[in-house]
This record gives structure tokens, C-alpha cells and sequence, in this order.
């Protein structure tokens, strides 16, 4: 850790040439409540740090056309302060509640909590769910990314050397739309999810449900979305059976590992049971009678 070399750079292109140019492993240091951690405890020995928080431009959420843009350096108690954003998408602000205690959520960033790319981050469901996309600067340009796309496996990423996450760009709900998450714990607080669960909803006038979209964390080597989640939804009404069609094609995509926390076949059972509680949650949000 002697040699550990600390750069904070005062752009986004001077970072991205810092981690481009750097031979060994590197780390982008945002909120720091991974990182550090990782640091102390020896899990890295990163040749680089390359802390983020004085470049502008990459903190707070405003709105722009279509949607919320949220930049990288944002907080979880930022976003959960921002009303509009709040009100917009609740089942984001579910997840982002259930990191860590609000010291650590006065840190850390969804940004980090995705780059971190653990199978149970909590804030990872529900922004796949949301369909929103990260903003990537690289050494070859910029892009964008589907949320989903990012963690690849426990540690790991799709993104390239040299490559950071900007912001966030979370599209506007249809109206009659609603979101939530839950995840499963042995504890009620402080914990890592046994199961995660998030979903987004649309009714139509008529109280139809016209979309529906269902991500899933904690079951598989990164958080994973569930096909099978639109045709259980669409076209009902959210009743009983669609509901149970909606718990068979969760347990059906979970592809867990036994641990410590749950076996195989514990998690696979949680899945489809979160995965009604969560739309029926999601259900009284479009319907405007939920918080």
C-alpha cells in the first residue's frame, strides 16, 4: 500500500487519461464507502486512486429532456432529498434507502454501489428496472450503456480500461406508472440481501397493466432482469393469477449459489414471493394510493 499513487483531477478527461495510463489496477474513488473499505482491509492493492469528487459537472440531478439526469458524484441522501425525483421513481429510492446507515448513504453513490458490481447491491434492481442507461467517458468517446449492462460478474464490469461512469440518464414513467423494491435480510437494517427485487409498472385507464419490467438481485453472478416478467403482467389486471404467473417466472430465472446467507433453493422461493409483494406495492403506486 507504499506505493499506493492518489490523483484528483480536476476533469473528466484528466481522469480518464490518469486510469488509461496507469499499468496496474486502479480505483475511481467517488464516495469512497467500497473503496476505502476494500482499502483497509487489503481486498485491492490498487497501483492507482483517482478520486472524482472536484471534477464539475458530475454531482446533483436535474431534469432534461425525457428524464432525470443524475450525475455520478450524486449521493443516496441527495437523491433522496429531490423531491421530483422521489415522487418520479419511489422504487429507486427504495433501494437507495437500504444502503448502509445515513452516514454511508450521505457518501455513497449509486454510481460506485453499481461499479462495485456486487450481485446484491441494492440500488442496481431498481434502476435496471427504471431502464435508465450510464453515461461512459473513455479514451475512445463517450457512450451510453443500459444499467444492466455494466456488472458482469461479482467485482467485475463490461466497462473498458480508462473508462468512468459520468451520470445516469432515468427516463420519465408513462403516467399510471409505479416502482418499488424489497429485498429479503436476516436483519432488518445494515444487511446484505439475500434477495432483492424491484418492479416497474404501467396501467392503462382502465386499470390494465400495458408494461411491466422486473429485476432481480442477489439470485445470479450479477443483477438480473426477468423476461418472463411481461407476460405474466401485461394484459391483466394485476390479479391473483397474474401474480402468481409473476412468482413462477421469478424463481424461475434465479440462478442463486448456496452461502452463508441462503441456500440455493431458499432463494429461488424468495424470489417469487418478494416478486408479488413487490407488484403489488408497485400496483397501488400507479393506482396513486401508495407512498
Amino acid at each position: 500500500m507504499s506505493d499506493l499513487r492518489y490523483e484528483s483531477p480536476d476533469s473528466v478527461e484528466s481522469a480518464v487519461a490518469l486510469l488509461a495510463g496507469a499499468s496496474g489496477t486502479t480505483r475511481v474513488l467517488a464516495g469512497g464507502t467500497d473503496v476505502l473499505v476494500q482499502l483497509h482491509a487489503d481486498i485491492v492493492e490498487p497501483e492507482l486512486v483517482v478520486d472524482i469528487k472536484r471534477i464539475p459537472g458530475l454531482k446533483g440531478i436535474s431534469r432534461e429532456s425525457g428524464g432525470f439526469r443524475v450525475g455520478a458524484n450524486t449521493s443516496g441522501m441527495e437523491m433522496m432529498d429531490h423531491k421530483e425525483f422521489a415522487a418520479a421513481w419511489p422504487g429507486i429510492i427504495d433501494g437507495v434507502k437500504l444502503i448502509g446507515s445515513i452516514q454511508v448513504k450521505g457518501r455513497a453513490t449509486v454510481a460506485g454501489n453499481l461499479c462495485n458490481a456486487s450481485p446484491a447491491a441494492d440500488s442496481v434492481p431498481p434502476m435496471i428496472a427504471s431502464g435508465a442507461l450510464a453515461s461512459i467517458s473513455g479514451p475512445g468517446g463517450n457512450r451510453e450503456a443500459p444499467v444492466g449492462d455494466i456488472a458482469i460478474g461479482p467485482g467485475k464490469t463490461s466497462l473498458a480500461k480508462g473508462e468512468i461512469i459520468t451520470s445516469f440518464f432515468v427516463p420519465d414513467a408513462p403516467p399510471n406508472s409505479g416502482g418499488a423494491y424489497l429485498r429479503f435480510t436476516p436483519r432488518t437494517e445494515m444487511d446484505i440481501a439475500v434477495v432483492g427485487c424491484a418492479v416497474n409498472l404501467t396501467l392503462d385507464g382502465s386499470g390494465t397493466c400495458t408494461t411491466a419490467t422486473m429485476a432481480l438481485g442477489a439470485v445470479a453472478e450479477k443483477c438480473i432482469t426477468v423476461p418472463g416478467a411481461s407476460e405474466a403482467l401485461v394484459g391483466t389486471k394485476v390479479d391473483d393469477a397474474a401474480l402468481d404467473k409473476l412468482a413462477e417466472a421469478a424463481s424461475a430465472a434465479a440462478r442463486p449459489i448456496d452461502d452463508k446467507r441462503g441456500t440455493k433453493d431458499f432463494r429461488i422461493k424468495v424470489a417469487g414471493v418478494l416478486a408479488r409483494r413487490v407488484a403489488a406495492i408497485a400496483l397501488e403506486r400507479a393506482k396513486g394510493q401508495g407512498a
